[in-house]
């Protein structure tokens, strides 16, 4: 973890959970594995941003098709988040986690993507993972076989033409495990794996940030991958208090690359 004063600290996460709450109290629905709601139709106007390429998918050999979690022998945990919602609550949740050295992984949905294409950018640079959350964030287990790999698809084409990669991870929307048809589909787009998760914040229900904080670290431990969401003032409200408790732990909060590196 990087070392920041408390002075400082204190500084720069009430900056940044003002802008969520200036933003509003909830932007986007969760990936709960019903209730599917489509995005408006995307924009293909967004171009490629500046930067070296970004890093694509790796094949780890001996791990399963679908990964919930990381080595548990090391002190070490992946934050994901679903990357939807107000842009403010995005850059508020990536300034507190790097306020706090921490690194994070995005798994960004395509239409979001063509909405604020200077993000997938933000992400990178900001020493993040990123990866494809599906084109419209609808339950794509339930699609037809051409349907979900359009939806596979369209969000790795916004990734290739923003960052020359199709990205690190492949996420399914609306569901914590793909299907096996879904799951063979992300491997003919070009993803080895499906990333899954170990611990569900449940923040996209909006129970305050108390509640997300008892709920992420009563369940955390060595390796685990943590669900969380942009776009809710709750969950920027939360992160300081996780990261500063996974601290005094000793896990460190790093990119999924790095989790399974």
């Amino acid at each position: 973890m990087g070392q920041v004063t408390t002075t400082d600290r204190r500084t720069v996460l009430r900056a940044t959970a003002g802008l969520a709450f200036t933003a509003g109290l909830a932007f986007t629905a969760g990936c709960a594995t019903h209730g599917a709601v489509a995005h408006p139709a995307p924009s293909r106007s967004a171009a490629p941003s500046a930067g070296p390429p970004a890093p694509g998918p790796r094949r780890l050999p001996g791990l399963p098709a679908q990964l919930t979690h990381g080595p548990r022998d090391r002190p070490r945990v992946a934050l994901t988040f679903h990357g939807n919602g107000e842009p403010a609550t995005a850059r508020a949740l990536l300034s507190a986690a790097e306020a706090h050295g921490a690194r994070i992984t995005v798994l960004a949905v395509g239409s979001w993507l063509d909405a604020h294409p200077e993000l997938a950018r933000r992400i990178l640079d900001g020493g993040h993972d990123l990866g494809n959350h599906t084109l419209h964030h609808l339950g794509v287990n339930d699609m037809s076989e051409a349907d979900a790999l359009a939806e596979i698809e369209g969000c790795a084409d916004r990734l290739r033409g923003l960052t020359g990669s199709i990205g690190s991870w492949f996420r399914p929307s609306r569901a914590a495990r793909a299907s096996p048809l879904v799951e063979r589909l992300a491997r003919r787009v070009g993803y080895p794996h499906v990333l899954s998760y170990d611990v569900d914040a449940l923040d996209f229900t909006s129970p305050g940030a108390p509640a997300i904080t008892r709920k992420v670290l009563g369940e955390v431990r060595n390796g685990s991958v943590v669900s969380l969401h942009f776009g809710y003032a709750d969950t920027v409200a939360a992160l300081p208090a996780v990261l500063e408790a996974l601290d005094r732990r000793g896990l460190a909060a790093v990119t999924t690359t790095e989790l399974f590196s």
